[in-house]
């Protein structure tokens, strides 16, 4: 039984390493005024240990695939998830403020492929070093996307298309871009509360949310139970419909993976679109499809979306340990000059960007610009982190506007994150710059059109931009 015990006590490191990150988080001050997430800080020493060669036995590819799975997982419990909580979708404000989230975020994600792109190609004119491009171009799948989709792309890139370490490059900008989100995001939080920018006056930082722990008596629930433990665990129960999806899923992918094989329409290698390395967008078609069966069964009372919910936070943590964990130190030593370069680049457009696009979002603009600004590095859950710095509890229309987004961003950046970006290495320069940075400036040019007849609000005193609106 002892070959069985590896993939186990891999995870179990990652466990383990979340919880240490959370003990450090409560004990000690700078990481509790830093903020700095338990995931964040477990991951650090984990990749640590492991370059040191001080967990025996244990190589940072141990702790991609574990990092793989979790992020499909996060992606799926997500989509498991009903909607309740959200019934304020259909306010128009609400709509407005969540296509302005997801035309920042789609700026995003062009400019940076395009920047990241640029700027390897201008180090390789410079140095004359020989590193891929699309090294470069990766970034925006790490930073704009997150952990996920930077090991998917990087894998496929790698495995499809030769591009050299394309994967464990994904995972370094997605480490890269949680630390920045948090380094740069906190104090420009801070900023905005220091000078009264945020709607939200009475926001702050409370005891429980610096030290990483609710206290006994304001501990919240965290779920009902859905089943009786008598026949099955409640959780185990929610459990069983993940692993379902996942036999689903996997299933469908063998089945069609021949018919796709070879798939080359106008010379574009689309098979690749049907290989286990998309293994989360198709998983997560599976799930939507299973959550409209059981609405229109009658059983959502039975899907408990507290518990889903926790599924997917939990998910995510394990998900960002374990990105740091599979970082390879000898790549990054090989490519850090180029790494920190590009990252260097993406971190202050999107900075400015983001302030530059919140303000001109109207009232909440600096809200829209620290919470975007984290999602644009890490992820959604960092920028909800961000947000609720300046808008403690959430009172504002921000944290609703993000759930409109998520929707959106799918619909308005489909052909780039189903199609193009998978098979992004065998597009010429031309064609990878007109549909990246096409994709960028569309989304530039619906500024105007949601600055129409954008209505000023007042009680908004230090908002410099009323004037702006029409």
């Amino acid at each position: 039984m002892e070959s069985t015990f590896h993939g186990v006590i891999a995870f179990a490191l990652m466990a383990i390493m979340l919880l240490l990150g959370s003990l450090l988080r409560a004990r000690i001050a700078w990481l509790r005024n830093a903020l700095i997430p338990a995931s964040i800080t477990g991951g650090m020493i984990g990749f640590a240990l492991v370059s040191a060669g001080l967990l025996p036995g244990f190589t940072a590819a141990d702790f991609t695939a574990l990092t793989f799975h979790f992020f499909t997982l996060s992606f799926m419990s997500l989509c498991l998830t009903g909607n309740s909580g959200n019934q304020a979708l259909a306010g128009g404000s609400i709509v407005r403020g969540g296509l302005w989230l997801t035309v920042i975020w789609v700026i995003s994600l062009g400019l940076q492929g395009v920047l990241g792109y640029g700027v390897i190609v201008a180090y390789d004119e410079i140095t004359g070093a020989d590193v891929s491009a699309f090294l470069g171009a990766l970034i925006t799948h790490g930073f704009t996307q997150g952990p996920g989709q930077a090991l998917t792309y990087g894998g496929l890139w790698e495995h499809e298309f030769g591009i050299a370490n394309a994967t464990q490059v994904g995972l370094i900008y997605a480490s890269l871009g949680f630390l920045v989100a948090f380094a740069v995001g906190v104090p420009m939080a801070r900023w905005v509360i220091r000078r009264g920018l945020n709607a939200n006056k009475a926001s702050g930082i409370d005891s429980d949310f610096l030290s990483g722990f609710y206290a006994p008596a304001r501990q919240p629930e965290g779920g009902r139970m859905v089943s009786h433990p008598a026949n099955l665990d409640s959780l185990a129960f929610h459990i069983c419909l993940l692993g379902a999806a996942y036999v689903i899923t996997h299933v469908w992918l063998l089945a069609v993976r021949d018919i796709a094989a070879g798939f080359t329409p106008w010379g574009l290698n689309l098979g690749v679109l049907f290989s286990h390395n998309m293994f989360f967008l198709h998983g997560l078609a599976v799930c939507v499809l299973m959550r409209w069966a059981i609405e229109k069964a009658g059983l959502a009372a039975y899907v408990n979306d507290d518990t889903m919910k926790r599924i997917t936070g939990g998910s995510v943590d394990f998900m960002v340990v374990g990105t740091l964990m599979s970082i390879e130190f000898a790549v990054l030593g090989a490519l850090l000059v180029p790494i920190l370069l590009v990252s260097a680049v993406i971190t202050a457009a999107t900075l400015i960007g983001s302030l530059l696009m919140g303000r001109l979002s109207g009232r909440l603009g600096y809200e829209r610009a620290v919470t975007m600004f984290g999602c644009c590095c890490g992820s959604t859950g960092s920028g909800l982190l961000l947000l609720r710095m300046v808008d403690a509890d959430f009172s504002t229309s921000v944290a609703k506007e993000l759930a409109f987004y998520n929707i959106a961003i799918v619909v308005a950046t489909f052909h780039i994150l189903f199609i193009f970006a998978p098979i992004a290495p065998s597009l010429s320069t031309g064609a990878y710059i007109a549909i990246f940075g096409g994709t960028a400036l569309a989304a530039l040019v619906a500024v105007p059109l949601l600055m129409w007849r954008q209505v000023p609000q007042a009680g908004r005193a230090a908002d410099a931009v009323p004037e702006l609106s029409k």
